[in-house]
């Protein structure tokens, strides 16, 4: 990609908070290519932003996200619009960045648990295992602050006043999926995605919500043997990111002009192989 190739993003708008993620990419985008530091370290190519509704629409993208919103209503307009298998092709094959917030997090999980009773379909790309719906209904939603470690940069900030409504936590991160294996389907509410192409990249925790210190939902694994005390609410795997908490409701383009930065690293990467 040359320095001066246009980048196309796409946020699916299929349901859910497509707009409010455009907006922020566009105050974002404006950040990034402004304030860079290190602008000779990744190509200087202009951002276009669109709304994906189907298969032709995700063919003009180098990047996605997908919004939070109600993650089982998004993968069954997917699949009927015959985007579920393109998505899946475009996160777990070309293995394209994608950010999943919410309900796009529960959507690239490899499992979910407390899946409805018909089941639910999910594109898949992080090796994890999301509990949905893991802090109540609602009602129970909340706003806290996050310490991101990967916001702060050189004498910077990491803390994000964030948003969550109804939201998951990654409660297990699972053996990555370097070598393909025929899906278990569904079992006991969890259900599982399709494989696709393996990836030998590790699952990274980026961010952790603190003062709820305990044994995770399964009753096999806790916080504290994943590494530190903390729900997870922040993974990024290879390409794959995902947040279980809405930065696109918080007015704060940071972690959108760091991801478009990350989408800028790809691009570079891709174009040196």
């Amino acid at each position: 990609m040359t320095s001066n190739s246009t980048i196309t993003i796409g946020v699916l708008a299929l349901q859910g908070a497509f707009a409010e993620h455009i907006k922020l990419l566009q105050h974002a985008a404006t950040e990034l290519l402004c304030n860079s530091n290190d602008r000779a370290a990744v190509p200087s190519p202009g951002f276009e932003f669109i709304e994906v509704r189907n298969p032709g629409h995700l063919h003009q993208c180098h990047a996605l996200i997908i919004p939070g919103g109600e993650s089982t209503s998004i993968s069954l307009i997917a699949s009927r619009t015959g985007l579920l298998e393109p998505l899946r092709d475009f996160v777990k094959v070309q293995r394209r960045p994608v950010w999943g917030t919410c309900a796009g997090l529960i959507l690239l999980a490899e499992e979910a648990n407390r899946s409805k009773d018909t089941g639910q379909d999910l594109i898949g790309g992080l090796d994890v295992r999301v509990q949905r719906n893991y802090f109540g209904r609602q009602v129970e939603s909340f706003e806290a602050e996050l310490e991101l470690p990967f916001l702060g940069g050189e004498g910077g900030t990491g803390a994000f006043h964030s948003v969550f409504i109804r939201a998951p936590v990654v409660e297990k991160i699972l053996p990555s999926t370097s070598t393909v294996q025929e899906p278990e389907g569904s079992v006991d509410g969890t259900v599982t995605a399709p494989p696709r192409k393996g990836t030998s990249a590790e699952v990274k925790i980026l961010g952790r919500l603190p003062g709820r210190a305990r044994a995770l939902k399964d009753r096999t694994t806790t916080a504290a043997e994943l590494g530190e005390d903390g729900d997870i609410v922040a993974v990024k795997q290879g390409n794959v990111f995902g947040t279980a908490f809405h930065p696109e409701l918080t007015g704060d383009a940071r972690i959108h002009a760091w991801w478009l930065g990350e989408v800028l690293k790809a691009a570079a990467n891709a174009e040196t192989k």
